[in-house]
This record gives C-alpha cells, sequence and structure tokens, in this order.
C-alpha cells in the first residue's frame, strides 16, 4: 500500500489538500472539498472521500450518505462499505455533511445546523461530483445515490424535491437509481413517534432541532410531499428497527402510479445491518445494492 500526500488544483478552482491512498483493486482518495467558502476556507465537514475501482473504466458512481441523525454522521466511517462497492467495479463517494445540534446525545453537541443545510451540502457534492467525472475516471451517465438511516432520507429529498439541484442548474435526472436504507422519509410521523414514545424529550431536542419547528417545517423536509416527482427507479431496504418507517414509505409510494419500486426487508437491527454491508464477508442486502446497480435496475 502506498500513502501520499497530495495539494490538487481542482477545476472549480480552489486548493483542497488530500491524501491518496493506492490498493491493488482501488484508489482511495480522501477529504476532497465539495464547495468553495466566502472565506476562501474549507469546512471539514463539507468535503468527501472518493474510492476508485481500478477494475473498471467508466464506472458506474454510487454517491453515499452515512448515518448519524443528522448530527453525527462521518465520510469516513463509511469507507468500509465503499471499498466493498469499490471491489465490485463501483465508484463511491462518501459524502459528509454540516450537522445539526444533539445535546440529548452529548452535551457539547450544542453548535449546528438546521434542515435545509445538509441536504443543500449534498447537492453541493452531487454537482461536484458530476462536474469532475472525466478527471476521476467514473460515468456522469450512471450516477446512483443511497444512504443509510439519516442519510437515505437526504438520498431521497435530493432526488425528489428538484429544488436542491435547480440551484447548479442539474436536474434530479442525472440520477439513476435510489438506495435508501433504513430512513425516515414523513418527518411529521416521525416527530409523533417520539412524541408518543418513550423519550418524548427527543420530539424537541432531535427532531426540531434538525428540522424546525412547525408541521410546514415538517412537510417541507418530508420526501413524501414529493412523490409526484417519483422518476428514477428506487430500492428500497429496512432493517427491522426502521420497518414502520419504510412501509410508510413504501405504502405512499404505492398509492401513486409508480412501479419503479423494489422493496427489501431484513431482520437484522439498524446497527447490525450496517455492519453487516460494511464489513462481513457476505452481506445480501449489499448484494442487492450491488446487483441494483451493475445489473440495472429491472423495473
Amino acid at each position: 500500500m502506498k500513502e501520499l500526500l497530495l495539494v490538487v488544483v481542482c477545476t472549480n478552482l480552489w486548493i483542497t489538500t488530500y491524501a491518496q491512498t493506492t490498493k491493488e483493486s482501488h484508489e482511495e482518495i480522501f477529504d476532497i472539498a465539495y464547495v468553495l467558502n466566502s472565506n476562501g476556507t474549507d469546512d471539514s465537514l463539507q468535503m468527501l472521500n472518493l474510492v476508485l475501482p481500478k477494475s473498471s473504466v467508466n464506472a458506474p458512481l454510487l454517491i453515499w450518505i452515512g448515518g448519524g441523525a443528522w448530527s453525527y454522521v462521518d465520510r469516513n466511517t463509511e469507507m468500509d462499505l465503499a471499498r466493498k462497492f469499490a471491489d465490485q467495479g463501483i465508484a463511491v463517494a462518501s459524502v459528509g455533511h454540516r450537522l445539526s445540534t444533539a445535546i440529548w446525545r452529548d452535551s457539547s453537541m450544542n453548535v449546528g445546523i438546521k434542515h435545509p443545510k445538509h441536504v443543500e451540502d449534498v447537492a453541493a457534492a452531487i454537482k461536484w461530483l458530476y462536474d469532475q467525472a472525466g478527471a476521476y475516471g467514473y460515468s456522469k451517465t450512471q450516477i446512483y445515490i443511497g444512504g443509510f438511516s439519516s442519510g437515505a432520507h437526504l438520498a431521497v429529498l435530493v432526488s425528489l424535491d428538484p429544488q436542491y439541484l435547480a440551484k447548479h442548474k442539474l436536474t434530479p435526472s442525472i440520477i439513476k437509481g435510489i438506495i435508501p436504507i433504513g430512513g425516515t422519509y414523513d418527518i411529521s410521523d416521525y416527530h409523533q413517534a417520539f412524541v408518543n414514545g418513550s423519550r418524548p424529550e427527543l420530539a424537541e431536542l432531535h427532531v426540531k432541532a434538525v428540522f424546525g419547528e412547525t408541521e410546514k417545517d415538517f412537510s417541507e423536509a418530508s420526501v413524501t410531499s414529493y412523490l409526484d416527482n417519483l422518476s428514477a427507479p428506487i430500492l428500497l431496504m429496512s432493517d427491522r428497527n426502521m420497518t414502520n418507517y419504510t412501509r410508510l414509505f413504501e405504502d405512499a409510494i404505492n398509492a401513486t402510479s409508480f412501479q419503479r419500486l423494489q422493496v427489501s426487508y431484513d431482520s437484522l437491527s439498524h446497527a447490525d445491518l450496517w455492519r453487516n454491508m460494511s464489513t462481513a464477508e457476505k452481506s445480501p442486502r449489499r448484494d442487492e445494492v450491488v446487483d441494483f446497480i451493475l445489473k440495472g435496475p429491472d423495473l
């Protein structure tokens, strides 16, 4: 394994420093800034890591957003999963984004952003990745997006609500498939689950801290508000803990005329499904994602 420290000038005319690691089957590039901030500095959260397979020319690209309650997402913890996909011939961008507060988890996590800043970051990353396809050798016509937990919500939202990509003069039509895993998709329902659950304080400290105070805020952040825009095939997956949220989304889609939906439920817990997909030598759910991308959605 060879490690290098490189300084690269991107075509967007800003400079970013990142570490590049070359392995036999793929190349890893860390900490690529995808936005130019007004003060000319990089936000360490608004960065992505790339894993590029050596076995594929013009490989399909999976834009991947990790989980962490919109508050403690870490693109680096998704690298094991990214490597697994890259070893199957799929280029992967593990995308970070700015984070919300999470004082319910750690009292020091008391500064952060609210919706729509997370999804705006994802849209900016998509723009950067779309523009850089030629430079890094992956396909700009085979772009898929997916995520786990909070990342699942963001992956679908940026694909269905066109306003975020429109700011970058792009449309959701560039996304050829959506892969949400273990997410929540109706924020009002998500809020009520905490109001009526064992930890009602999280309705305020978590949900409202991420999305805002009102039903209007919840509606604007809900994927289910944009089902008229369904177009790209969806591989919808769930662990056992997120089944209710996933079924609500599945039922909402099935109430429309959209027919390009594939659904898979797993008996593993939320955390165990993520670990299984990320590190297990064999993972049925990971294989489904690979097939969905490499064989093309059979929908």
